[in-house]
């Protein structure tokens, strides 16, 4: 059953380095929890270079080392706007310490996901991902 599942991986991942993105839009996020043996053992910017929706915010969280991303911006999310869809946490964990040092990010900025941050956290290794509606 390893064994199927493994191929199974394999050919979609061929599949999707040669098509479109996994996740085009943001009622796709669903195929990220599907396809999770994908991602799991391998970088976080493998995993992010598959979303085409923007990541607008991310809470890391090292007590269980993990980001929760989010669709939507801090204002959005501070007065509940937004679809259901939109509101959606992308929670994926990572094998290692998150050094995210909120009183050095910009104020009132602090949790706004950056190319920078892409680049900084994007060699962690993904443990597992799950989503909440």
């Amino acid at each position: 059953m390893k064994t199927i599942k493994t191929l199974l991986a394999i050919f979609v991942f061929a599949q999707i380095g040669y098509s479109q993105q996994l996740v085009q839009n943001i009622n796709d996020i669903y195929r990220l929890k599907e396809y999770e043996a994908i991602f799991v053992n391998k970088p976080l910017k493998d995993l992010i270079k598959e979303i085409k929706p923007e990541i607008k915010i991310a809470f890391p969280n090292n007590q269980n080392p993990s980001f929760d991303f989010r669709f939507v911006t801090h204002e959005q999310l501070r007065k509940d706007e937004g679809t259901i869809a939109e509101n959606v946490s992308l929670f994926v964990g990572v094998n290692d310490f998150i050094d995210w040092n909120w009183e050095t990010r910009p104020k009132g900025k602090e949790p706004v996901w950056t190319k920078e941050d892409a680049e900084k956290y994007g060699n962690l290794i993904v443990t597992r991902i799950n989503i909440v509606y």
